[in-house]
């Protein structure tokens, strides 16, 4: 009988490989696509590794307007947070950035967009208006904020010097209103987030704040910490480093920072009558003086040709001959008309700027800059400790100085020269503005106040002033403060967190993905062909040979 052919037994078997490797190409091929796909999805959604990072939202409760801000962090180092030594937190992102829709903006708004108006202070006994005030906002902080994290992230409202002027009765009236519209959402919240800041708060949160964004504290050599100035529409706020290291927390004024691993006394000042608003509010009552109480129609030299409007002056509450406290349903309303005049406006700025509103001879104050003609005020101890201190080479100036500074159209390296040489261009041709941007009626006012305080005021001005950021805000040190609590609470969490992190950084490294790309390429090739050892033969398929004939 013939003996069966190897080739014929061996065909269903090699037929079964050959499908086999197909399939395992075929399976290859699916992952790499998958994996191909799952990165390029990782990369164009950051969003998608949130889980790993958490939020905080802040409702900026100021005297113009509420704002709101939401921060995205991530534990910085291992995680460990203790009462006594705490590593800040990262900043992943901030919102509202530079993506956030035109429309979602206020017209002309320079700084602290995603704003609603007026002020709370202004729906006092008016739930409703509080509502319609501060819904928008927190809408807005759920489209920025995972669905899926709005229980574990905190909500901290926090009302500054609109609600200051109140008294505390009344400010409590509004705060409780506010609570009920928090709790209306599904973000985490306790009745002490909700509350009035005070100016010097304020001033030291702002603080914080800067030299947080500006890396100071995470540098690991003492960096000199930077100077602030924070001008609102009713207050300035003004903080910086001082030399005295004996001085302690009991001394007016003065924080004991505790930021991370740096700890210095910080002096912080608030002026409540010296923001922008109420700055012009003070000249009108000036003007007032001047031309007789009970006159309904004013000509400003600040303002320009064609100006024209009914104004309703809320510091401008007349008994005698004197300004009283403004109680809540007292308004005083008049016409303004624009008579321009820069040399009269200037030295009705400056005399606001150095307090000298209640001096009848205001307007022949002389142009210098001579720091010692400041008012007697309580804050006047404060402000020379300030200006005497020479720890502090540079100041930023944000809010307020900023938004005036940016409707100038100024470069980036623009000090108060340039800043009063451009405001006397504008305003010494009739006051007519050449923008329509909100406010821009008052910048001829504005201008020359601004730099006042800086040198007359303050009497910082042989120091660096910079302008701007102009997306900063003191929410962010208030966060890093009020919201160490929840750091600490949350310790255990972050401690679960950083290593999930660490493992997530190497996975979504795009190097990590081509060497496992290309590791997997690998076995597929290897897998389909069977490469020769060096030194030895290759292999090769068996022949027939006959069976063997004996010899005869």
């Amino acid at each position: 009988m013939d003996p069966k052919s190897p080739s014929k037994t061996k065909l269903p078997t090699l037929g079964f490989i050959r499908h086999f490797r197909a399939f395992k190409l075929a399976i290859a091929i699916v992952i790499i696509v998958l994996l191909i796909l799952i990165g390029f999805y990782l990369v164009r959604n950051p969003g998608f590794n949130r889980n790993s990072s958490y939020f905080t939202v802040v409702l900026d409760c100021g005297s113009s307007g509420t704002r709101v801000n939401v921060y995205e962090w991530m534990m910085s180092n291992d995680g460990i947070i203790t009462n006594s030594n705490w590593e800040l937190p990262i900043l992943l992102h901030s919102f509202p950035d530079n993506s956030t829709k035109i429309e979602d903006q206020k017209d002309g708004c320079a700084y602290h967009c995603m704003q609603t108006e007026p002020g709370l202070d202004s729906f006092v006994g008016n739930a409703s208006g509080v509502k319609e005030s501060l819904e928008p906002l927190i809408q807005r902080a759920e489209k920025w904020v995972p669905q899926e994290r709005y229980k574990d992230t905190p909500i901290f409202v926090l009302a500054t010097a609109g609600l200051r002027r109140l008294n505390q009765e009344v400010a409590m009236g509004v705060l409780d209103d506010i609570e009920v519209v928090v709790k209306l959402h599904q973000f985490r919240y306790r009745k002490d987030w909700i509350r009035v800041l005070s100016g010097r708060e304020e001033a030291y949160y702002g603080w914080i704040a800067l030299n947080y964004h500006m890396d100071v504290f995470r540098n690991s050599s003492r960096l000199a910490t930077l100077g602030l100035l924070d001008l609102g529409g009713s207050s300035l706020q003004v903080a910086t480093e001082i030399e005295d290291p004996t001085m302690d927390d009991h001394h007016d004024g003065v924080f004991r920072s505790k930021i991370g691993s740096f700890e210095q006394p910080i002096l912080a000042a608030s002026l409540p009558a010296f923001g922008l608003n109420k700055a012009f509010d003070r000249t009108v009552l000036m003007l007032l003086r001047e031309r007789g109480l009970e006159t309904s129609e004013i000509s400003h030299p600040c303002l320009g040709h064609g100006f024209t409007q009914n104004y309703t002056c809320r510091d401008c509450f007349i008994d005698g001959n004197s300004p009283t406290q403004m109680r809540e349903s007292d308004k005083f309303s008049l016409h303004l008309v624009g008579e321009p005049n820069w040399e009269k406006c200037k030295r009705l700025a400056r005399a606001v700027a150095i307090n000298s509103s209640s001096s009848s001879d205001w307007s022949k104050l002389p142009d210098d800059s001579n720091c010692t003609r400041l008012s007697s005020m309580s804050d006047e101890n404060i402000l020379k400790m300030v200006g005497g201190s020479h720890s502090v080479a540079r100041f930023h100036a944000l809010s307020g100085f900023f938004a005036v500074y940016n409707l100038l159209n100024l470069k980036a390296s623009a000090n108060l020269s340039m800043i009063w040489e451009k405001g006397q261009q504008l305003c010494s041709r009739s006051l007519n503005m050449p923008t329509k941007q909100k406010y821009a009626d008052f910048l001829c006012f504005r201008v020359p106040y601004m730099v006042s305080l800086v040198e007359n005021t303050l009497c910082i001005g042989d120091r660096d002033i910079v302008f701007g950021p102009g997306e900063l805000s003191w929410t962010l040190g208030a966060v890093l403060v009020e919201g160490k609590d929840v750091w600490l609470s949350d310790a255990s969490r972050a401690r679960n967190i950083i290593p999930d992190l660490r493992f997530r950084r190497v996975i979504l490294s795009p190097y990590f993905l081509f060497v496992l790309l290309a590791f997997l390429l690998f076995i597929v090739y290897r897998s389909q062909i069977k490469l020769p050892m060096p030194g030895r033969k290759a292999a090769s398929l068996p022949s027939y040979v006959g069976p063997k004939r004996r010899p005869a």
